[in-house]
């Protein structure tokens, strides 16, 4: 049940993502690892893999060890390229900088690598940053201001974004902080600066969050807005959500770099885990595999002005398409009730516009995927027009916990823009620009490949219908 085309451990446990760097141009994204997990150890290390793509990606093996230091194991942290030796530890050390649990009190480590990110070693015993007596005092994410000439992290601290400065990685004060009492603890912040679509330059803050007793995700949250270097002012009081499925949790983004290595701002990468803690555990891949940690497709984000203000708009990144090994061209097919494709797929991308009559709307549009042969189990991905919702549902399927997630749309266009990812543990719906996506882990069994479209209660138009197979 290993997926095709999304990045999964070798083996044993993965969890939260870690920012990846750029290095002698390359990608390297490192993620929480626990090596003894199928015998019952505990314990996180960070573990290695490199990408030119974002699509394939090459296992290097853990740069961390477990429990290497007196610190207790490495949680979840950030990297950075000191450049100019603003650490000691030499010009283009990479940094790391780490949430580590000494007695059980969550404080920031400095590790350090000299070989390229390959390897690290403690900076010291004592936290760069010490807890100052609170319970949830980790994931901290770290940037250069360039506008201050000055190092900043944002550290998620139960419900509160703290932030910091420094000037050297070692010393930090700290300048603020970014409250949010209504989206559950916070965790894995994130924040930087994008242009967006029409020219202008605007920050975004973002953090995991678990806004599930209010209707909304638990998956990354963001706001975009102003910084001055100590304090963020947000420009509405609501996040946007990159993704409203189900397991989409721990997300990191990074910057994209040019052929020169420079950083291009209008386009940043995201990547999630494929998981939330409501169910770590509940994988039949531990079973066929030897292995439970997945991640969901690496998006391309660029930041677009919409009528409300500025969001974040989601595409699966653009080198998957060069891993295509065959298309079928389906053109446009008009659908009253039901229409099975003759096809049979289990790892592809499917995508269409599906355009009805205002006037005369259907009740509900879309597409079954991981169709069983008789079609009880399926997962249905689409729009519920009456309802004026779009919408994933994977309760009749194999999954953790059943469900649907939904998301607004407007009926009144006539029209509606997908694309939806499958993969051998997973569904991704995308719709439209992506403003929205529903990211939900399933676990089809191998006859369960068929794909069958619908219109209820009236006729749509599935134009453009083209399925792409992934080898």
């Amino acid at each position: 049940m290993r997926p095709t085309y999304h990045f999964s451990v070798p083996d044993n446990w993965k969890n939260d993502p870690q920012r990846p760097i750029y290095l002698d141009g390359e990608y390297h994204y490192y993620y929480l690892y626990n090596a003894d997990y199928l015998e019952g150890g505990a314990g996180t290390s960070w573990r290695r893999a490199t990408t030119r793509d974002h699509v394939v990606f090459e296992d290097r093996g853990e740069a961390i060890p477990k429990f290497s230091d007196g610190n207790g194991d490495c949680w979840s942290g950030s990297l950075v390229v000191d450049e100019d030796n603003t650490a000691g530890y030499g010009a283009g050390a990479v940094i790391a900088l780490i949430t580590q649990a000494p007695e059980g009190g969550q404080a920031q480590f400095l590790w350090y690598s000299t070989d390229r990110g390959r390897s690290f070693l403690p900076g010291g015993i004592e936290p760069v940053l010490a807890n100052p007596g609170v319970l949830d005092f980790r994931d901290p994410k770290v940037i250069w201001d360039a506008d201050r000439d000055r190092w900043f992290m944002v550290n998620a601290e139960g419900h509160a974004l703290g932030f910091y400065v420094s000037a050297d990685l070692r010393s930090w004060e700290r300048v603020g902080e970014f409250v949010r009492t209504d989206i559950g603890i916070l965790e894995c912040p994130d924040i930087f600066r994008m242009m967006a679509d029409d020219g202008s330059s605007h920050w975004i803050l973002g953090t995991s969050g678990n806004a599930k007793h209010r209707g909304l995700p638990a998956t990354y949250a963001y706001w975009t807005g102003s910084f001055d270097g100590s304090a963020f002012v947000p420009d509405r009081d609501e996040p946007e959500w990159l993704d409203y499925g189900f397991d989409f949790y721990g997300a990191v983004t990074y910057p994209h770099h040019d052929e020169t290595g420079k950083e291009d701002p209008t386009l940043r990468r995201a990547l999630g885990w494929a998981n939330f803690w409501d169910y770590p555990h509940n994988t039949p891949t531990l079973v066929t595999d030897g292995y439970n940690g997945d991640d969901m497709i690496v998006r391309d984000i660029r930041l677009k002005k919409g009528g409300d203000g500025y969001y974040l708009a989601s595409t699966p990144t653009a080198a998957l398409g060069d891993y295509v090994s065959h298309t079928h061209d389906l053109g446009d097919i008009e659908v009253s009730g039901t229409y099975d494709l003759d096809l049979q797929e289990s790892t592809y991308d499917v995508t269409c516009e599906i355009v009805w009559d205002p006037e005369v709307p259907p009740a509900s549009v879309g597409i079954e995927v991981c169709r069983s042969p008789g079609g009880w189990r399926h997962v249905a991905a689409g729009a519920h027009v009456s309802g004026g919702y779009a919408y994933v549902n994977r309760s009749s399927t194999i999954n953790p916990t059943a469900g649907e997630t939904q998301t607004p749309v407007d009926s009144s266009t006539g029209r509606l823009a997908l694309r939806i990812l499958v993969d051998r543990t997973s569904v991704e719906m995308f719709i439209a620009d992506g403003r929205a996506v529903h990211s939900h882990r399933v676990f089809p069994l191998d006859g369960d490949n068929r794909v069958r479209l619908f219109s209820r209660d009236g006729s749509s138009t599935f134009r453009g219908l083209t399925v792409r197979r992934f080898g």
